[in-house]
């Protein structure tokens, strides 16, 4: 068993998940992947299966009844990882927006150096985005400069979703308590490992915007995500993360 797993969350991804699962057992540091899938009516699960008989002990799946958000998909992931011991869990998307490639960086921004969660940062180099339009770009990177402000955080590159959290971390900031299932879900997560003073580090990435499937981008994730930041301030000064 590796020391790390790949978490990817998926609804509808029957067209790109052979080929991430393939690519990151590709790679020269060894991770497992955990697909969460959420019943997908494309059978991306069924893929998965099939998968598994070329992939025992190294390729996993939860297959949850319906479609309940991308946080409690992360948050099921990190569960079933600390069941089993792993040192370092990772989110990543099946969409090859998030190079796995950059896998091995974020792992030694955290296994060899002094980072307990490592963020594969668009935005901490200047503007990583490819294929996204003007105005996607902009409500992500200005949603990254009002987090600092609301929260204080010296993150630039806030709603990230491609990162590395260390077993300690994940154990140490209440995941029972997760509130939020959108984007704000990636704040929250961020947030809390910040109240608890642990090492977050910017790793640089290019990020590119999914060729195939569909986004699931809404705009009531973008709404949870614009109050959620002010609940989460509040939370925290009242001693309520």
């Amino acid at each position: 068993m590796s020391d790390s797993v790949v978490i990817i969350p998926t609804f509808n991804e029957i067209e790109n998940i052979e080929s991430i699962v393939r690519t990151v057992f590709s790679l020269h540091k060894s991770f497992d992947i955990l697909i969460v899938d959420d019943n997908s009516p494309d059978r991306t699960a069924d893929k998965v299966v099939f998968l598994q008989e070329e992939f025992d002990g190294r390729l996993f799946l939860e297959k949850r009844d319906k479609k309940a958000g991308l946080g409690t998909a992360y948050v099921h992931g990190f569960k079933w990882a600390l069941a089993r011991k792993y040192e370092y869990v990772f989110e990543m998307d099946a969409d090859f927006s998030h190079n796995p490639n950059d896998l091995e960086k974020l792992y030694n921004a955290c296994h060899f150096e002094t980072a307990d969660v490592a963020i594969g940062s668009r935005y901490v180099t200047g503007v990583n985005v490819v294929n996204w339009p003007l105005n996607r770009v902009l409500m992500s990177y200005f949603a990254s400069v009002y987090v600092r402000k609301i929260t204080g955080m010296k993150i630039h590159d806030a709603t990230a979703g491609f990162i590395c959290y260390t077993r300690n971390v994940l154990e140490n900031i209440n995941i029972d308590k997760i509130r939020f299932i959108g984007y704000a879900f990636q704040i929250e997560m961020k947030y809390r490992a910040y109240a608890k003073n642990f090492q977050i580090t910017e790793v640089p990435i290019i990020f590119t915007d999914r060729t195939k499937g569909q986004s699931k981008m809404s705009n009531s994730i973008i709404k949870e995500a614009v109050f959620g930041v002010i609940s989460l301030r509040i939370r925290k000064f009242f001693n309520q993360l």
